[in-house]
Parts: structure tokens; sequence; C-alpha cells
């Protein structure tokens, strides 16, 4: 694998995952096949890429790369793509300095002396889209503002000096109704804390309300649902320890005869209402579906679910000696009475192993008929393509049937893998609308082609309807959101 100047060659900084360190723009990009007019806005993607070496070895440095928000615009069937970093304070500071001044992932005791007490959100790991602003997003800061048109960044957001807590989810859930977004974040008020911020943000983008509420224990909570009528908190027994930091060690821990739990409280209640049921031991999952309640009353959290905790990293720090296959992954759906004061989660297997997953917008803490998730093809030949924070990158589009129906997939090539989609709805009565996904390609040991796909969202099988060729190399997106032209000329 083909080493970048500077950075070790190790699995987090070569192949798929080598630095780039690029900012630019491309115009008019070649297109295969015909965009369809419901594409028209921009696929916002945000991309983890260290703009300098490290200077202390990191077993999270896949986490810790600088925020660079890449845009994909399409319009009159046209496609271009821009690369900015996001300017945060960190990332400022760097560049003054030429070279890296913070230490290892989440753990400022590592830092150099001069950039102490200094903001250090990377903003890698999610473009939001709220109230006519993009806000770049990672759970252990605030998030930072970027202009939708030249990307430039406008500083860190904190709601006009409202917000209290000093991080910020990247996994917002945002009513589909009311246009009200719901978030929150956990190590509130400090390094290793129990202290979640339940934060709702009006549809205009003003705090509504924020309310402090302690977890069972400090927890790796990186994202969480809504239903129509309740807030859903997952804490599993991914943790931190102060003292670990102190002494130079890691952020997260993974303990693995702890138990799982499920906060519930009125989605627009008050934290003192919250109840805990309590779920199985030792299990984690990164990315929920969505969760509803049925004509029962009794309420549905569908997560990626798996044994341990997926990144390799954190179980190899925590002495957890199980393989990715050992890790029993499934789509996991816990069942629970509301309505109870507390108790245990119901689990049921719903999907296949994976993760990404995403349900139309139109749906969110709704029922809903279907939703789309990344898989790995279990017969492929061949190893997957390297890359990612866990290593490996996923080589399947599924669209699942929350009504038991057969999947429909799109199987990619043992060369070539998806990064996480989006979907981009349609009004055409019955027409499920599209995909658009980064498609990487890899071609000889540090060889990569890209692609940008649109691929039916009714029938992913069918392959894609067009295919944008980006001609620079790209590094791995972390998630992504689509903004419709509409969207973008309403906040203009």
């Amino acid at each position: 694998m083909g080493e970048v100047a500077g950075f070790p060659s190790i699995p987090d900084y070569v192949g798929l995952n080598a630095p780039q360190g690029q900012e630019y723009r491309i115009d008019d990009l070649e297109v295969e096949g015909t965009i369809p007019p419901e594409v028209d806005g921009t696929f916002f993607r945000a991309v983890p890429d260290p703009a300098f070496p490290p200077f202390i070895p990191d077993s999270a440095a896949s986490l810790s790369g600088d925020g660079l928000v890449s845009a994909i615009r399409f319009e009159n069937g046209k496609a271009s793509i821009q690369n900015k970093y996001v300017d945060t304070a960190r990332h400022v500071a760097e560049v003054k300095a030429g070279h890296a001044l913070f230490g290892k992932y989440r753990n400022p005791f590592t830092d150099k002396p001069q950039v102490q007490g200094m903001d250090r959100t990377v903003a890698n790991t999610t473009p939001v889209w709220h109230a006519g602003m993009l806000l770049m997003a990672k759970e252990d800061g605030r998030p930072y503002r970027v202009d939708p048109e030249t990307l430039e960044t406008l500083g860190s957001h904190d709601f006009d000096g409202a917000l209290k807590s000093e991080t910020m989810t990247a996994h917002v859930r945002i009513d589909p109704a009311t246009g009200t977004m719901y978030a929150y974040g956990y190590e509130a008020d400090g390094l290793a804390s129990k202290m979640i911020s339940y934060i709702v943000v009006n549809p205009d983008g003003s705090l509504r309300s924020e309310q402090m509420f302690e977890a069972p224990y400090c927890s790796m909570m990186h994202d969480f649902t809504i239903s129509e009528n309740y807030a859903l908190f997952p804490v599993y027994p991914t943790t931190a320890y102060l003292e670990e930091m102190r002494a130079g060690g890691d952020h997260w821990y993974h303990e693995q005869d702890w138990p799982s739990w499920l906060g519930v409280m009125p989605r627009d209640g008050d934290v003192a209402d919250m109840k805990w049921f309590k779920g199985p031991v030792g299990v984690h999952s990164f990315h929920m579906m969505n969760s509803w309640e049925d004509a029962d009353g009794m309420l549905h959290f569908d997560a990626c679910l798996s044994d341990s905790n997926a990144f390799p990293f954190i179980r190899e720090a925590s002495g957890i000696h199980l393989q990715p296959w050992e890790l029993n992954g499934r789509l996991a759906r816990w069942t629970v009475d509301p309505k109870a004061n507390g108790g245990e989660v119901t689990e049921t297997v719903i999907g296949p192993p994976g993760d990404m997953p995403m349900i139309p917008a139109d749906r969110q803490g709704r029922p809903y008929s279907h939703g789309w998730m990344l898989t790995m093809n279990p017969e492929m030949q061949g190893p997957p393509v390297l890359g990612g924070p866990v290593g490996a990158m996923f080589n399947v589009l599924m669209r699942i049937d929350m009504a038991g129906g057969p999947p429909r997939a799109l199987v990619l090539a043992p060369n070539e893998c998806f990064n996480e989609a989006v979907h981009v709805p349609s009004n055409e009565e019955g027409h499920e609308g599209y995909m658009l996904t980064v498609v990487d390609r890899q071609t000889g040991p540090d060889d990569f082609e890209h692609e940008c796909w649109i691929i039916p969202a009714g029938d992913p099988g069918q392959g894609p309807v067009a295919r944008v060729t980006i001609p620079r190399r790209q590094r791995v997106q972390i998630h992504g959101w689509w903004v419709s032209r509409e969207q973008l000329e309403a906040a203009r």
C-alpha cells in the first residue's frame, strides 16, 4: 500500500484511508446515463481527512481526521464537486503551526501545551441541514456552521449562546410534521461525565429547550431516536475513565459484562419522567433505523446491533478478542411498553447484519414500510475493500421490506464498495425516489476510482440510472445529507 509522506504506514492512513489534504472545485463532471429531474440539489458529505501527520500513536486515528465538507451538486442534469476543510479552531491552529498540535482521540491531556483548553472537535461526522443552516457536527463538541454555497466556515454554533452543553450529537432527528429538531449531547459537562443534555430546536433554528439528566453510566451514545410521542436514549457499555485519559490512555473501553439500557421519556416533556428499560449485556449499536408506536401503544426501537463494540481498536483496548464475524450483527427491534414503570426490553431480529440505516424523512418517528442499509455479500469471492473506521467497507445496498417481503439489493463487485447513501424523494405517486452514494473501486494496491451513483430506491438491484465520475481521489465518507434545490433557494 502506498504511504502518504509523513503519515504512519498503518491501516488508518493507507489505501482508501490515505489522507488527501486537498481543497478544490470541479465543474461539469462526466455523467454516464441521465440524472433524474428529482435529483436537483446538493449531496453534502462529511469526510474525516487529517491535514497533518500525528505526533503521537493513536488507536482511534480514523476518527480524528479534520472535518472536510464535500458538496456534490446537481443542477439541470449536470454535476459538480467541491471539497473544503471546516475551519475549526483546531484546524486553524494546526495550519498556522504547520504541524499537528492535538494528540489522541478525545484526550486533551495528550495535546501540546499551547492548545490546552482550545475547542478540539474536528466537526467531521455529519452535515446536518436545519432551518436553512448547514452544520458540520461531531459528538465531541458543538457543531460548526458552514455556508452551503461557498463552503466557507461561519464559526462554532451554540444557538446564539443559548446552548449550555459542551457537546451535541451528529445524529439529530427532525420531526416531519412540525420541522422541530431533536438532539442531545453526552458527556455534556465534561470528560467521562454521565450527564446528558436533551436539546429541542425550533423550526426557525432557535433553541426551544435544553434539559440535563444522568445516564446509568458514561456511554458512547452515537445515535438516538424519536417516535411521535417519545424520545429514546440508548446507553451501551462503551464507557470512559478520566484517570485513564489523564494517564495518556484511550477515551473508550467496552465493558462486556455490563447491561445496556434504553431511556424513554415524553418527547416534548420533562426529563424527570425518564423511564429506564434494561437491555442485553455487552451489546452496542452505532446507528438506529427508526422508532415508532403501534396501534396498541407499544414502542419499537430498531437499531443495527452487535454483541460487542464494532470498532476493533475499542475491543483491543478492552481485552475483548472477537473477530468481526463473531459479533452477531443484526438489525434488531427492541420493544417496550412506555406506560410501564421501566422493565426489560424484548428483542426481535428483523434484518441482517449491517449499518448506515436510512428511512424516508417523512417517516421519521412513524410506522414505516421500508428502509435501506448497507451490508456485506455473504457469498463474495475474495476479501472486501479495506478502509473506514472498522477496517472493511460494505458492498451491498439493501432495501428492506418491514412487512417481511423479500429484500431488494444491489451487490457490487469484490473490488468495489459503498459509502453511506442518502435518499432523494420523488413527488410521483408510487415512486420511492433515488439513493445517492459514492462508490469506490480499487484498481490496484493503492489505486482507486470514484463515482457517485444514482440508484432507484424502490429496487436498488436495477443498478444505477446515472454514474457521475469524480476524477480526484476521495477519502472515506462518514455521513451525508441531501438538500434539495428548493431548500437551498429558500435558505438563500
